[in-house]
This record gives C-alpha cells, sequence and structure tokens, in this order.
C-alpha cells in the first residue's frame, strides 16, 4: 500500500452492484480522466452481497449514464472480496448500511479508516452524521430516482477528486484518517424501515439478515451483512 508507484485504488460500494456503485464508478473514472489523473487512480465498484454477481448493469442505471454520455455496457457485478480492504486506499460507501457493514467487516483499524460515506464528500453534507450522508437503492423506483442517485454522487464527485489528488500528490498513498464525525459514537444505526422494504420487493438490502456485531471499541452497532 505503500508504493509510490502503484495507482491510488478506490472502489464504490452498494449492495448488488448494479445501480448505484457502478454509476459512482463510471462517474469518478470520468472525472478523474478529465484531471488527468487517469495513469495514477483506478476505480472500480462492488456489492456487499452476491445477489446480483454476474449481472449486467442494471438497464435504468446505464440508460441514465447514457444521457450523461457514460459507456456502461462492459460492466460486471461482483461481491466484495476481504483482501480489498488492503488493497484499496478510499472505500466508498454509498449507504449507510454499506458503510456499517465495510467498518464492521474491516480486519483492523487501518482498513477501517479508509471506508467513507461516497457523500461525505459532498460540502453541503460534510461533518453531517452518515445517517443524513446515505443514498437511497433507485432500484426501487424508476427514472427519476436514478437521476436522484446521479445528482447526489455528482454533488461529492469534485471533493473526491480533490481528496485523491492530495492523496497522490503526497505520494505513498497513506489510508485516510476518520474524521470525527465518522467516529462509531452511535453513528452506524441501520434504518430497519430499510431492510423491511427489500425483504417486501424479494430483494435484500444490504444483505438479507440484521444483527448486532461486536466493535473492536465494545460498542454494539446495528449492521446489514
Amino acid at each position: 500500500m505503500n508504493s509510490t508507484t502503484s495507482p491510488y485504488r478506490v472502489i464504490a460500494v452498494c449492495t448488488g452492484n448494479i445501480c448505484r456503485s457502478p454509476m459512482a464508478e463510471l462517474m469518478l473514472q470520468a472525472a478523474f480522466m478529465e484531471a488527468g489523473l487517469e495513469d495514477e487512480v483506478v476505480v472500480d465498484s462492488a456489492g456487499t452481497t452476491a445477489y446480483e454477481a454476474g449481472r449486467p448493469i442494471d438497464p435504468r442505471a446505464a440508460r441514465n449514464l447514457t444521457t450523461h454520455n457514460l459507456v456502461s455496457d462492459r460492466h460486471v457485478a461482483r461481491e466484495w472480496r476481504s483482501e480489498w480492504f488492503a488493497e484499496r486506499h478510499l472505500i466508498l460507501a454509498l449507504d449507510v448500511d454499506h458503510y456499517g457493514w465495510l467498518r464492521a467487516s474491516a480486519p483492523d483499524d487501518e482498513a477501517r479508516a479508509r471506508v467513507r460515506m461516497l457523500r461525505s464528500f459532498d460540502p453541503a453534507l460534510e461533518g453531517c452524521d452518515p445517517l443524513e450522508q446515505g443514498i437511497e437503492d433507485p432500484w426501487y423506483g424508476g427514472h427519476a430516482d436514478f437521476e436522484a442517485v446521479w445528482d447526489q454522487v455528482q454533488a461529492a464527485v469534485p471533493g473526491i477528486v480533490r481528496y485523491v489528488q492530495d492523496a497522490v500528490a503526497a505520494g505513498g498513498h497513506e489510508a485516510a484518517t476518520a474524521p470525527a464525525a465518522l467516529q462509531m459514537d452511535g453513528l452506524l444505526h441501520v434504518d430497519d424501515r430499510r431492510a423491511r422494504k427489500g425483504k417486501r420487493n424479494g430483494r435484500p438490502a444490504a444483505g438479507s439478515q440484521l444483527h448486532i456485531v461486536q466493535l473492536e471499541d465494545s460498542q454494539q452497532v446495528r449492521s446489514i451483512s
């Protein structure tokens, strides 16, 4: 992780890797290319579950990206792999359940510090509770919901690009330290209504079970896995 010659790696994470995270991946790729960082930054995406693994991007997400001149036909959904905690410098959670799951699953504090809410880079939401920084799953909705995802991700993209630019310029690709606003003091409680909604619609949220995870700071945080 400390090689100055290896690329800086960013990954966006949602539930099934067919809607929110591939949209964020392609939007960030385009932004880093525009910033002249395409040779120094690698962006990919994954889902916290294998529910959609092997499937293409959701057609509604693809249509939305096409309207913004981004091509998504090569995307294939995949599940998060534990070794990526050590191989990614910035791990962007699209919603609070992904944030809780990733931080609970992280093998150590260094990896946990790399997990950030994607919208924490939106100046309008900087320092807010992660519960206020989530991007709702558009899978249950229509065109307007996918356009809302675009708008919410886009608002955070400049901040992410600046953050990565600074990290690349500094060299070493050191892991980010989680800001105080994102510490574990009761900020990872998942909205149970999302899990119930997923169950009703035949699709899990960030997994199909709610459970209690015991973290190193001895706090119990409700998460989905």
